[in-house]
């Protein structure tokens, strides 16, 4: 039986939980109203991952992405993450 697999982009987001202090975000936020943008009210730094992988589906590539993010990419007690995934075309 011949399997046919597609291939998927993700576009992975991962962001420290609201209750979680950001530094980097909190120096961010300083630098740009020390540069005189006073309207900047919050800076939260996060972190933008692209992957690719092949799949049978999209449900079995939904679930191998939170794997992959729960175990590596984000850590689960301080970050959360979301993640947009598009089939690629084959050609």
């Amino acid at each position: 039986m011949l399997v046919v697999t597609q291939k998927y982009q993700a576009q992975i987001y991962v962001t420290l939980r609201p209750s979680v202090l950001d530094p980097a975000g909190t120096a961010v936020q300083a630098g740009l109203k020390h540069m005189g943008y006073d309207n900047v009210d919050q800076v939260r730094i996060g972190k933008y991952i692209e992957v690719t992988l092949q799949a049978d589906n999209s449900e079995m590539a939904s679930q191998q992405l939170n794997q992959i993010c729960d175990q590596l990419l984000a850590n689960p007690v301080i970050e959360n993450y979301r993640f947009d995934l598009q089939e690629q075309p084959t050609g």
